[in-house]
């Protein structure tokens, strides 16, 4: 696990390059405190490359350090992740008669490439960014893996291209800090985050996973391609029961692929069905109890510390528990939000941090249960989304305009709770007559109501076009639309980011045994209500391990890890934010409408209405615009 680095310019000579690319590398240094490498080639006209990347040593502690080259050095790799596989790709390969230098995964990746080109990114299960310099061919292929686990930001420019883990290399390497992203801005505003390929930054992007860079260095051109297409069909011929085993095959195969490692490792376990059968299954695979961390809340409506509890005291885990309050969070808040480089809203990023911080003094591999809701159809979502249907053939529109008014006024809260009111008024508020509903239900932020919130010169109406196009799913109705499209939005834009960026702040790696593409397929394949039968969801996937637990243990609902924050921005945050709502730094700013904002925000602050999420929102983007963008504080 590392984080790397990269840059193409027409003209510069390697005292340049190495300058540069060090100032970058110190910026990720978090991501691999155990080792640097670089890479730097001027020796062509009109065309200066320079490579770089931080180790965290995980597999091949001593022969594994990069860059890596093949015999003759024409070809180098430097690259960021894990391959899952990398020992059976490396077996055929060697079956082939090629040779092998190291222990490692990434000389896998090198020798793979070598044997059979930028087609041969599509074998690898994994997770992973890196580039690759192919001297003999003149190019650099720069490449992300299927879900987006790792990070790839990238700008190209007039003198070349850019591109590194976190968006604060690139910006840095920037002359000037670029104008801010108008769809970059809506994206996040309504869904609390921006998903690929987009950035707060115009003209600097993320890589969208499952694709890479080709770029011709004699050219100066580059294309984005797609690594592979997906490979399923629904099918109706395999029972509930051989499903249900070959479910349950190819999880433990996956977590014993994800288990590798030549240091300590243990799991994130909250008590949830995903994380508590990842746990499971590591505690199967190992001779001795595994370490299993879990965060728990002061505040006792957010706490869930004792299903997990059941769980470690089931597999006999060497289990560590902490409780957080407000001033635990507050102590790393600048460290975590600004770590994101852009505006983040997701507040369980507070506790995954310090989960993180926690394990990473334990071991330095931690599983995660992360991607089971979307693999296996787990979200309250993809309910609304089926209820939506049945409502509106029922319910007249007109009818439901006025039963919604009711109904807001009715279920009004106050208190930061998000219990079954804030719910059935979030779903009331979803239904939509015109297909948007799915579209809506993501929204987290301010949704609808973004055209309200910024002004005229930021606005944009058809922000989720561009997705609907590349989804292919314009109006969703069945269960795999909502699965495709959280795939391509919230999974690579918000839970990902989420885990990435707070567990490699504290140079720990996470690995999520549910987001293998072979897991995806398959689940794709099945028939919907193989996932979701009636209201319960992930019903296959119960089903496949609940004769490992108690009766009924896997059917608890759970909360996830949502955290109080609404209660925050009221309390120690409240002097900050409201710093951010004074009139005449807002009209300096020219970003928002005033009288909009500052009655939302108001009405939080005085208890009239719990507008958790849009406070959040607009807090973290203030965090940002003032303490990364702007680097000055009220």
């Amino acid at each position: 696990m590392c984080g790397i680095i990269g840059l193409i310019r027409k003209q510069a000579n390697k005292e340049q390059l190495q300058s540069v690319l060090t100032n970058m590398n110190e910026l990720i240094y978090h991501r691999g405190p155990d080792d640097k490498g670089y890479f730097i080639d001027c020796t062509k006209e009109n065309q200066s490359i320079g490579m770089a990347m931080r180790r965290l040593s995980i597999i091949d502690l001593n022969s594994g350090v990069q860059p890596i080259y093949n015999h003759d050095k024409s070809i180098v790799i430097l690259y960021n992740g894990e391959i899952y596989n990398y020992l059976k790709l490396k077996s055929d390969l060697e079956a082939d008669g090629v040779e092998f230098n190291t222990k490692s995964d990434t000389e896998v990746i090198l020798k793979l490439y070598e044997t059979r080109g930028e087609k041969s990114f599509q074998e690898l299960d994994g997770m992973y960014a890196f580039s690759i310099y192919d001297a003999n061919k003149n190019m650099v292929f720069i490449a992300r893996d299927f879900f987006g686990e790792k990070p790839l930001y990238y700008h190209k420019n007039e003198s070349g291209l850019v591109w590194a883990s976190e968006l604060k290399c690139i910006i840095n390497e920037l002359p000037q800090k670029p104008e801010i992203s108008k769809f970059g801005l809506n994206l996040f505003f309504k869904l609390t985050y921006i998903p690929a390929p987009y950035t707060i930054y115009e003209d600097v992007f993320k890589l969208r996973p499952n694709h890479y860079i080709a770029y011709n260095l004699s050219t100066h051109e580059f294309d984005i391609h797609e690594t592979g297409l997906l490979n399923y069909k629904k099918s109706n011929s395999l029972s509930f029961d051989n499903a249900k085993k070959k479910l349950n095959s190819l999880v433990m195969e996956s977590i014993e692929s994800r288990s590798i490692s030549d240091v300590p490792l243990g799991t994130f376990l909250s008590g949830g069905v995903d994380s508590s059968i990842v746990s499971f299954g590591l505690s199967k695979l190992s001779d001795l109890p595994i370490d299993t961390f879990s965060i728990g809340f002061e505040k006792a409506s957010f706490d869930e510390t004792k299903k997990s509890q059941l769980v470690a005291k089931l597999i006999n885990s060497n289990h560590h528990e902490y409780k957080i309050s407000e001033n635990d969070i507050k102590e790393h808040l600048d460290d975590i939000l600004l770590n994101f480089d852009e505006p983040f809203a997701d507040s369980s990023a507070l506790p995954t941090y310090i989960v993180s911080q926690k394990a990473r003094s334990h071991v330095k591999v931690a599983l995660t249960g992360d991607g089971g809701d979307e693999v296996f159809g787990g979200y309250n979502k993809y309910f609304i989304g089926k209820l939506n249907t049945k409502y509106t053939n029922v319910i007249p529109e007109f009818l439901h305009k006025g039963l919604k008014e009711t109904v807001t006024k009715l279920l009004s809260t106050s208190d930061d709770k998000r219990g079954k009111r804030f719910k059935f008024k979030k779903l009331v508020n979803a239904i939509d007559y015109n297909d948007n509903n799915y579209w809506d239900i993501i929204s987290l932020g301010f949704g609808r109501d973004t055209n309200l919130l910024l002004n005229s010169n930021y606005r944009i109406s058809n922000v989720f076009d561009y997705y609907k196009s590349i989804s292919k799913i314009s109006k969703p109705k069945t269960l795999q639309d909502y699965r495709d499209i959280d795939r391509h939005l919230s999974l690579e834009g918000d839970l990902l980011v989420k885990v990435d960026r707070t567990s490699m702040l504290n140079s720990l790696e996470c690995r999520s045994p549910f987001l293998n593409k072979s897991l995806w397929e398959f689940s794709s394949s099945l028939p919907d209500n193989y996932l979701l039968r009636g209201w319960n969801k992930k019903y296959i996937l119960k089903e496949a391990f609940k004769h490992e637990f108690p009766n009924g243990f896997l059917d608890k609902s759970k909360k996830g890890f949502v955290v109080p924050v609404g209660d925050w921005l009221r309390d120690g945050l409240r002097p900050e934010l409201e710093t951010y709502i004074d009139t005449l730094f807002l009209e300096k700013q020219d970003i928002f409408n005033i009288d909009y904002i500052k009655n939302i925000i108001s009405n939080h602050l005085n208890g009239k209405e719990d507008n958790s999420y849009q406070a959040w929102a607009f807090y973290t983007f203030q965090k940002w615009y003032c303490h990364v963008y702007t680097k000055f504080k009220l």
